[in-house]
C-alpha cells in the first residue's frame, strides 16, 4: 500500500534544436537525436501508466485539464518528494472554527469513582465535578468535534459533555463502551465493546447500533487509522493480539499474533497475573498486553504500547508484519505524538516514567521521570503543544509534563481511578476517536 501521492514520470522531452547543414555526417547526427528524443517520450509514458494509484479506488483516468496545460519536467531534473506527516493539520495552534468555539479544559474520568472532573488548564485546578454511570474510562472528542462522549464501560451508556460549556447531558445507552472512535468519514461510530468482545457499529449522532462485527481475541480496546484511512489496527489487551479492520468494521483482514515474538525485558505471565488488576485477566496462551495503538507521523508504522513486554512494537503499515520492538519501560500503555510531528511520548505506567522517542529512527531520546513515582496512563498533548497532559490511573491525581524540560509542571488530585483523560480544544479537521486521535 502507497502513502501519499505518487508523482508519475512522465518523461516527456523536447526535440533539441539541431542546425542541419550539408555534410552527411551532422544530418545522422540529427536523425540519431530526434529518435532518441522520441523513444525516451513513448518510454517515459508507459512508466506513468504502469505506476500504481496512491489511494485504493482512485480513478486511473488520465491527466486533467490543469495537468495537460502544466509544462512538463525536464527528464534530467528531479524533485525530491516533500516528507510526510500524517499530523500536519495537527500542529500548534492549528484549531478548526468548531474547535475554536470550546472552552479550554481538561476532562478526567474516575473509573473508581464513577465521576467526571473538569479542571481549569490555566489555574491547574479542578472547578467541576459531576456524576457517570459506572466505570467512566475515557473522554472522547465526536467527529464534528462538537461533543465529548463519556465512555460509562460498566454503566452501558455514553455521557454527553458540550464542549462549548463543559457541562454534560443526558446519558445515552450503548452497550459496554469501554472505548469510541468514528469512522474517517464520519458515518459511523465504533465502540470497542471489550467485554463483549465486539466492535459495534453506530450511528455517530443517534448512537443507534447499526451493526456488529465478533472479534477473535479478548480485550479489543484501542485503535488508529491507516495514513490512507483506508483500514485500521484495533488492539486485544487480553489475548495478545492486534487486529486488522476493514475502513468501516464490516470484516477483519487479518490477525497479528505477538505472543510468538519474542522479546527481552518482558514481564512474566505468572508475575503479572499475580500483580491483580487489569494483568489478572490474561488469557490462557497470551504473553503479550497491547495498549494503545498510534501511526507514526511519516505513515509508515503503527506503534503499539505493550504493558506485559514493557514497550512498542513497530509494525509496518505496508507489509501489517512485526518489524521489531522498543523496550522503554515497565507498563507501556499510552503514545502521544507532538505537535511538530518529531517526538513520540510514550506513558510507562508501571515505572512513573515518559519515554521520548524521535519520530523518525524512533530511537529514545530521553526519559522523564516522575519524581517518587507515578502511574502515567491516559491523556494529551496541549493545544500549543507546551504540556503534556495524563492521568495518575493509581495514585488519584493528574501530571502535567513540560513538553520542552520534561519536568513535572504539576500534580492535581483527582478522584479514585482516573484513566482516559481529554485536552481539550486540539487541533485538527476530525477527530477519530479515544482521547485526541485527531487528523
Amino acid at each position: 500500500m502507497l502513502f501519499g501521492p505518487v508523482a508519475r514520470t512522465r518523461g516527456w522531452s523536447r526535440v533539441p534544436s539541431v542546425i542541419f547543414r550539408s555534410s552527411l555526417w551532422t544530418t545522422a547526427v540529427a536523425v540519431m537525436l530526434l529518435v532518441s528524443s522520441c523513444s525516451g517520450q513513448a518510454t517515459g509514458t508507459m512508466a506513468g501508466q504502469g505506476q500504481p494509484s496512491a489511494v485504493a479506488g482512485s480513478s486511473t483516468a488520465g491527466p486533467s485539464a490543469a495537468e495537460r496545460s502544466t509544462p512538463p519536467p525536464s527528464p534530467t531534473s528531479s524533485t525530491p518528494a516533500a516528507p510526510v506527516n500524517v499530523y500536519a493539520g495537527t500542529g500548534a495552534g492549528m484549531l478548526s472554527p468548531t474547535a475554536r468555539r470550546a472552552r479550554s479544559l481538561v476532562y478526567v474520568p474516575n473509573s473508581k469513582a464513577d465521576t467526571v472532573q473538569v479542571i481549569d488548564p490555566a489555574t491547574f485546578r479542578v472547578i467541576a465535578t459531576y456524576p457517570t454511570g459506572q466505570e467512566p474510562q475515557h473522554v472522547v472528542p465526536s467527529w464534528d468535534l462538537r461533543t465529548l462522549w463519556v465512555n460509562d464501560d460498566r454503566g452501558n451508556d455514553l455521557v454527553p459533555i458540550n464542549p462549548f460549556t463543559g457541562k454534560p447531558g443526558n446519558r445515552v445507552h450503548v452497550e459496554d463502551p469501554y472505548n469510541l472512535y468514528f469512522t474517517p468519514d464520519g458515518a459511523h461510530a465504533l465502540v470497542m465493546a471489550e467485554r463483549m468482545h465486539r466492535i459495534d457499529v453506530h450511528n455517530p449522532h443517534t448512537m443507534a447500533l447499526e451493526h456488529s462485527l465478533p472479534v477473535p481475541c479478548a480485550g479489543i480496546n484501542h485503535a488508529d487509522y491507516s495514513a490512507d484511512l483506508s483500514f485500521f489496527l484495533a488492539s486485544c489487551e487480553f489475548g495478545g493480539k492486534v487486529l486488522v479492520v476493514n475502513r468501516n468494521a464490516t470484516r477483519i483482514l487479518s490477525v497479528i499474533d505477538l505472543n510468538g515474538v519474542s522479546t527481552l525485558g518482558a514481564t512474566s505471565v505468572g508475575q503479572a497475573i499475580s500483580m491483580g488488576g487489569p494483568k489478572s485477566a490474561l488469557q490462557a496462551g497470551a504473553s503479550a498486553m497491547p495498549q494503545d495503538v498510534r501511526l507514526t507521523p511519516d505513515g509508515t508504522r503503527f506503534l503499539v504500547a505493550d504493558m506485559l513486554r514493557n514497550g512498542i512494537w513497530v509494525i509496518s503499515a505496508r507489509t501489517r508484519k512485526v518489524e521489531r520492538f522498543i523496550r522503554t519501560g515497565l507498563g507501556a500503555h499510552g503514545i502521544y505524538p507532538d505537535r511538530a510531528g518529531e517526538r513520540i511520548f510514550v506513558s510507562n505506567r508501571d515505572e512513573g516514567s515518559i519515554s521520548v522517542l524521535d519520530a523518525s529512527s524512533l530511537a529514545v531520546a530521553a526519559k522523564w521521570k516522575i519524581p517518587g513515582g507515578g502511574s502515567p496512563d491516559m491523556g494529551g498533548v496541549s493545544a500549543d503543544g507546551s504540556q503534556l497532559w495524563l492521568s495518575g490511573r493509581y495514585n488519584g491525581e493528574v501530571y502535567v509534563f513540560s513538553t520542552r524540560t520534561g519536568a513535572v509542571i504539576r500534580r492535581i488530585p483527582a478522584n479514585a481511578g482516573p484513566h482516559g483523560l481529554l485536552v481539550w480544544p486540539q487541533p485538527g479537521s476530525f477527530s477519530l476517536g479515544h482521547t485526541g486521535n485527531m487528523r
